[in-house]
């Protein structure tokens, strides 16, 4: 079954997987015996919160802070991502297509010479317009406008964006007092009823209701994936889109959906509210995120690691190796360590203590419990920068003078949670060669020039033989945020 961000292929999960258990348990072989009839409680057991008659009071609340977003792209923009302008015509039934094109969704056949654009969702969270979205709804964005609820088209800019999270934050451009939401104070509980507004094929204001049906959903969507699983509908243009709880407060961002086909069957995911608003406050204040770094490779505890180490339970972070000078070198971290907690929160497992210290920033203090040859131990880690988050890519930073540049920065991917090979994308120049190529922030470069790579310094190597040489280009295989790997051919340009 194909995972789409909000019909955006990112990855593949199997079906199976997704259904396993669906039919198990259901149904009686016989008729109950007298023993198990006896052992039923003798009232019925009642849910203690029954659904509302109405969520229209909620909504009346809420609407008024959703827009529709709308975008114009530049030419290297995905036809399969949100803001790419419209369903797959050839998936849609061909009594529908005409209801599409009449929406502005008509696909590439029904573009013909009109600018490149596309639609998603968005909430406002203040009184002076700035607004929440995806960074997927307007990354290769030109131009960016929202509808708001009272049919006003308003010019907004991005102000900042962060494809790990795949949050972005944009500001309405004119001022005014706009109606607004607010972020929720605590975490959903799983069985909690939620309601979807956003703008889904174009047609916005559109609200749809469910429960949130798991949290901690790992959909390999991005190195810090934490999704709130929902069954309330979203579709195509919902990215963006925030999920309510029932007193109108903001518990998630809806982002991405399981699908056979491209359309709801249930299965949509959120970004938690408390993720977007450790990323919102960074992107208002500096127009990034930059995010703490320990400077380990690890790896999970699966059961025959904790078996061969003595331990009790398959859980938290084996440490495979401490970089030289990193802050958990010089905390005294070692290879074969066992991460159990940050500041008192468990790590279950890798992925754990990468989110836990990607929300902390740089030169904050923590305290790291660990085992080490089977004794607890603790150590106080003041943590680095993340490679790549230190300062966003100008002209030239990526080579020293009169050498070939691409308007890339670049870190070792196994630093970064993108993967245990190759080097990672962490900044793009929008002006520079890679860019005009469509390298984007995230991806991973496998090999240049048929060599693999898993350092910047390897890469700038072969850049350097590949000019010597007398070449005018060099040949990249990169794979993308999504799993997608391709070649890239990438002019080489100097800096005098």
């Amino acid at each position: 079954m194909p995972l789409t961000v909000c019909r955006r292929p990112i990855a593949s999960v199997a079906a199976a997987a997704l259904v396993a258990g669906g039919a198990a348990g259901f149904g009686l072989a016989g008729p109950m015996t007298p023993a198990y009839a006896q052992a039923l409680p003798k009232t019925p057991i009642e849910a203690p919160d029954q659904p509302p008659g109405s969520f229209a009071n909620v909504v009346d609340k809420v609407k008024p802070g959703v827009v529709a977003v709308k975008v114009k792209l530049d030419d290297s923009a995905d036809d399969d991502d949100d803001s790419a302008g419209g369903p797959n015509m050839q998936q849609v039934p061909p009594q529908l297509r005409e209801f599409f094109k009449r929406f502005g969704q008509g696909g590439p056949g029904g573009r013909g010479m009109r600018p490149r654009g596309g639609v998603g969702s968005g909430f406002i969270i203040s009184a002076d317009g700035y607004v929440v979205t995806n960074n997927h709804v307007v990354d290769k964005a030109k131009t960016v406008q929202v509808t708001l609820d009272d049919g006003r088209t308003l010019d907004a800019k991005v102000i900042g964006k962060d494809s790990k999270t795949d949050i972005a934050l944009l500001k309405i451009t004119e001022s005014g007092s706009y109606p607004y939401v607010q972020f929720g104070k605590g975490a959903p509980r799983v069985g909690d009823w939620v309601l979807a507004i956003g703008n889904p094929f174009g047609l916005g204001g559109t609200v749809t209701v469910g429960i949130v049906s798991a949290r901690g959903r790992d959909i390999g969507a991005g190195p810090y994936d934490d999704f709130l699983q929902i069954d309330a509908p979203i579709n195509k243009g919902n990215s963006g889109g925030p999920t309510f709880n029932v007193n109108g407060e903001v518990v998630g961002v809806n982002t991405a959906i399981a699908s056979p086909s491209g359309g709801s069957v249930g299965l949509g995911f959120a970004i938690p509210a408390e993720t977007v608003q450790t990323v919102v406050d960074q992107l208002r204040t500096d127009g990034k995120v930059v995010r703490g770094y320990l400077g380990v490779q690890v790896q999970p505890v699966t059961k025959d690691i904790a078996e061969g180490l003595g331990l009790d339970k398959a859980k938290g972070a084996l440490v495979n190796d401490a970089e030289s000078g990193t802050p958990a070198a010089k905390a005294g971290l070692k290879s074969g360590d066992v991460i159990e907690s940050v500041n008192g929160v468990p790590v279950n497992n890798a992925r754990d203590l990468s989110r836990l210290i990607a929300g902390l920033k740089p030169g904050t203090e923590v305290k790291l419990a660990y085992l080490r040859g089977g004794k607890s131990e603790v150590a106080t880690v003041e943590l680095g920068t993340l490679p790549g988050d230190s300062k966003v890519t100008r002209r030239g930073d990526d080579a020293p003078s009169g050498q070939a540049r691409l308007g890339l920065s670049l870190a070792p991917a196994s630093e970064t949670g993108l993967g245990d090979e190759g080097v990672a994308v962490m900044d793009v120049d929008p002006d520079g060669p890679a860019a005009a190529r469509g390298i984007s922030q995230g991806d991973v470069i496998l090999d240049v020039a048929g060599t693999s790579v898993s350092k910047p310094s390897e890469v700038q190597a072969q850049i350097r033989a590949a000019e010597s040489s007398g070449r005018k280009a060099v040949l990249m295989r990169v794979k993308s945020a999504r799993g997608q790997t391709r070649f890239i051919a990438v002019p080489l340009t100097k800096e005098g």
